[in-house]
């Protein structure tokens, strides 16, 4: 093993520590910037990007201290530089962003995928579950790992409905990009039967399709049922408000809307984010809630320094889980902190950040851009 992997395994484990001590609901194990800076170090040595981006940022890894000093990677990085710490063929899995006709695919390579999945898996359950029995049927709206194997979100979904549901013939009403509405008709009616609640992991686009497919005559959830809904309508002809689709949902599924989580997340990282309405009575709908293995800081668009309390800003997301990659990344998200957790405000207008790019060009390097 060479010295690398002992260092990376090491951060690892002391990762893995943040979300053991979660599930066990004990105090973190460490502080979240001891950690992120020894990160920040481990990958200013492995990631060569990366050290090109904290030279060019007159940032000397050694001194840091704090999480928020170490500079974040844009998300468009991983379209246009392999940001990773291992070679190639160390990598156990690799998952790239949704295609478009516009550019090219982010990728971001795993060696020890094991830790996104604990990690996915206790924050999912914390925010889905609640109330609910340990295992339910499960039913996926979107693509399943065997027919998206480079989707995180796949192999995310894949996951929850192997570790949350209950055994079943079929998971994912989705195959080659059409729904199934028959066999989840049959698989909603025998959980009524069985007096079971079932949860609904789907995309916004997916449920979009659904409520079209199903009109005035809804499609009625047995009672305490969940839903997961995530994605926006990226590369889709058509976009639903967020609020217009939460309350369709509601109704054609017969629940409470703060039944119905939104998810946000993305193939760049190795966390997730919930809005906490299914387990807090208090949450605010729009509110997203954090791990304490992942924060969520808006920052101004040039400087990509802090913004105050309430004001929007760009999201820098800094992620403990990902060790071998970046652990703070910068997404072209507009973001606010409000009390309880942070507003999704959706994708910054126009072209990417000038902060962000001015990033990117400096992880590439002079002579890249030559």
């Amino acid at each position: 093993m060479s010295t690398a992997e002992a260092e990376s395994d090491a951060l690892h484990d002391r990762a893995l520590g943040f979300v053991r001590a979660f599930e066990a609901g004990v105090d973190m194990p460490e502080s979240f910037d001891a950690l992120a800076c020894d990160l920040a170090r481990f990958q200013a040595r492995h990631v060569p990007g990366y050290a090109r981006l904290c030279d060019a940022r007159g940032v000397r890894p050694s001194a840091l201290r704090i999480a928020r000093d170490a500079p974040g990677v844009p998300t468009e990085a991983f379209k246009v530089s392999r940001v990773a710490s291992f070679p190639d063929v160390d990598a156990r899995v690799t998952f790239h962003t949704s295609g478009t006709t516009l550019g090219a695919r982010g990728t971001h390579a795993m060696r020890r995928p094991g830790t996104y999945d604990h990690a996915a898996l206790a924050f999912g359950r914390h925010a889905l579950m609640s109330g609910l029995p340990a295992r339910v049927p499960v039913l996926v709206l979107a693509a399943s790992p065997a027919e998206a194997g480079d989707s995180s979100l796949s192999h995310m979904l894949g996951l929850f409905s192997g570790a949350l549901g209950t055994p079943a013939a079929t998971t994912f009403f989705i195959r080659d990009e059409i729904l199934d509405i028959a066999a989840l008709d049959d698989r909603v009616a025998r959980a009524i039967v069985e007096k079971t609640s079932v949860l609904v992991l789907g995309t916004s686009f997916a449920f979009v399709h659904l409520l079209d497919s199903v009109g005035d005559a809804g499609f009625p959830l047995p009672p305490r049922s969940r839903v997961m809904q995530t994605g926006g309508f990226k590369g889709k002809s058509r976009e639903v408000d967020a609020d217009t689709l939460r309350a369709d949902l509601a109704r054609a599924f017969a629940i409470d809307p703060r039944a119905i989580v939104g998810e946000y997340g993305m193939t760049e990282l190795s966390s997730q984010f919930y809005e906490a309405t299914a387990r807090d009575a208090a949450a605010a709908v729009g509110t997203y809630i954090e791990p304490p293995w992942a924060r969520v800081v808006p920052v101004h668009p040039e400087s990509l320094l802090p913004v105050p309390e309430g004001e929007v800003g760009v999201a820098r997301i800094e992620d403990l889980m990902n060790v071998d990659s970046a652990f703070a990344v910068l997404a072209a998200d507009r973001v606010r902190r409000v009390p309880g957790g942070f507003e999704l405000l959706g994708r910054w207008p126009g072209a990417s950040p000038r902060g962000c790019s001015i990033a990117v060009d400096e992880i590439l390097g002079a002579s890249a851009l030559s």
